[in-house]
């Protein structure tokens, strides 16, 4: 597709770039980035320690080198989303590329905390470029409804799985090289995209845009940050009223922000995206999905560590287990729909599966690292096979013209969904953990985990009854979250039932990439 979304234009943009080779070659150029983008959100969770050695930051600059960049990525997916569809979303995957691999290289030689502050932010705006871009060209790019349910699953299952490898890798750079290599490892990919991008990606925008929305970028930042700094902080600092102040804040801005969409010639995010039928309940579900399998990594992770009592680098590597049948889960989902199945069976199959999954985690005690691991890669399986079908009704049922801003809005929901996960989840139990903590117990072990280790030495027992507390605490969220899953299956089987995604344009495609 080049500026114009008619079928004529769209067929010849079909057979320049659908041939099998340019395009499987384009649809690698597109996943790089995306893995990237998604590995940089845990890249720094075990070279924290040798950039802290090293640069010295205080306790508050080790945070925002720790959370400036997700903050930055997920104020900025709505904004990046509609000027992508203003601009054309290759031009701005490949400033965005450039904007990336800069940042990367200043972030690896970072002499200071604020240098390495203001790299991280950069990283998070060119991310915030690469996302959206990267979903709106698949919707551009594979015109066949077959070919892109493919392609988006394969965008699913490299998204999920860049979050778990980028905590294994920054475990094995800093463990063989220098804190700095987590980030250098982003530059050949974004040369090589700078390189084949304009050669194998096609350019697509909307040919009538109208003027962009300006007021709508602040407007959309202050709904979303508040909002995911809030959730993010509740599940360690409890409910704090600065936390739920912050959250209320974004609220309010968020009701702002919808009544400009409403009322703008030109809006950010067009109304007109919630009247396909199917994109609406696309956003709310991939928005559960989320809050269930992003959720759930705020224990797993502590579990394996604090529980089992493994390394860094062991947790991480044992960690990375249940993303192995992740790869298997898109594919197979895709194909039951394909195959007549009706997507709402396979959306409510794969919320049930994950829900499963939790059921798993409520069973395990103290000892039950092979329950976990499993649990985990249930849920995963069950949580990609349900990002992959949405993810694919909410974009085969937005206008080409509006993939950028359609795209953009559902991995903000993703991003919100996790955070939500995690204040919930995190949130019940760190209170189940705190009921069953003794009385007697030092109030730095009642607070958490790593508290009640921290003293275990000098208080005999105090270890076991603290892993056994946080095991409940865990159960206890895994019920929780099992019951959210189900209720998500529920929905998912009521507004899905009748939805056939009904294209905005179909254009036929001469040549089947995927095939």
């Amino acid at each position: 597709m080049t500026n114009s979304t008619s079928p004529a234009t769209g067929m010849r943009a079909g057979r320049r770039w659908g041939s099998p080779l340019r395009g499987r070659a384009a649809l690698g150029v597109l996943m790089l980035p995306l893995l990237l983008v998604s590995m940089d959100v845990s890249v720094l969770y075990f070279a924290v320690p040798a950039l802290s050695a090293d640069l010295e930051p205080s306790g508050t600059q080790q945070l925002w080198i720790f959370d400036i960049y997700a903050f930055v990525l997920a104020g900025l997916l709505m904004t990046m989303g509609s000027l992508g569809d203003r601009i054309g979303h290759r031009r701005l995957l490949l400033i965005g590329a450039a904007a990336f691999g800069t940042a990367s290289l200043v972030a690896a030689y970072a002499d200071s905390a604020e240098t390495l502050i203001a790299a991280r932010a950069v990283l998070g705006i060119g991310g915030a470029t690469l996302m959206p871009s990267t979903m709106a060209m698949l919707r551009t790019m594979f015109t066949d409804p077959a070919q892109r349910a493919k392609a988006i699953g394969l965008w699913s299952g490299v998204m999920t799985a860049g979050i778990a490898l980028g905590s294994v890798m920054s475990g094995v750079l800093v463990e063989y090289f220098w804190w700095g290599s987590v980030f250098l490892v982003n530059l050949p990919a974004m040369v090589l995209l700078l390189a084949l991008g304009p050669v194998l990606l096609p350019e697509s925008k909307n040919p009538s845009p109208g003027r962009f929305d300006w007021l709508s970028v602040p407007l959309s930042m202050a709904a979303v940050l508040p909002v995911i700094y809030g959730l993010k902080e509740i599940p360690s600092e409890g409910w704090n009223v600065r936390y739920v102040l912050s959250i209320t804040v974004g609220l309010l801005f968020a009701a702002l922000f919808v009544h400009r969409q409403r009322t703008a010639a030109a809006p950010m995010i067009s109304p007109a995206l919630f009247r396909g039928r199917g994109f609406a309940p696309s956003v709310a579900l991939n928005l559960l999905c989320a809050f269930g399998v992003f959720g759930s990594a705020y224990f797993t992770t502590q579990y394996l560590q604090s529980v089992l009592d493994k390394s860094a680098l062991e947790a991480a590597l044992w960690a990375l287990l249940p993303s192995v049948p992740i790869g298997a889960a898109a594919p197979i989902a895709t194909q039951l729909v394909q195959n007549g199945v009706n997507r709402a069976y396979v959306v409510t199959a794969g919320f049930l599966i994950s829900a499963s999954g939790f059921g798993l985690l409520a069973l395990a005690g103290t000892d039950s690292m092979v329950l976990v691991l499993v649990g985990c890669a249930v849920l995963a399986v069950g949580g990609v096979a349900v990002m992959s079908q949405i993810m694919d009704l909410a974009m085969g049922t937005a206008p080409v013209e509006r993939a950028g801003a359609a795209s953009s809005l559902m991995e903000t929901g993703t991003e919100f969904g996790g955070a939500l996960g995690m204040a919930v989840l995190g949130s019940i139990g760190t209170a189940v953990y705190r009921h069953e903590i003794p009385d007697s117990a030092p109030d730095v072990a009642r607070e958490t985990l790593g508290g009640a280790l921290a003293v275990a030495d000098r208080i005999p027992g105090l270890a076991a009854v603290a892993r056994e507390a946080f095991t409940s605490g865990m159960q206890g969220a895994a019920i929780a979250g099992a019951a959210v899953l189900a209720g998500a299956a529920v929905l998912a089987a009521v507004t899905l039932r009748r939805v056939r995604v009904r294209e905005s344009t179909r254009v036929p495609e001469p040549d089947k990439v995927l095939a």
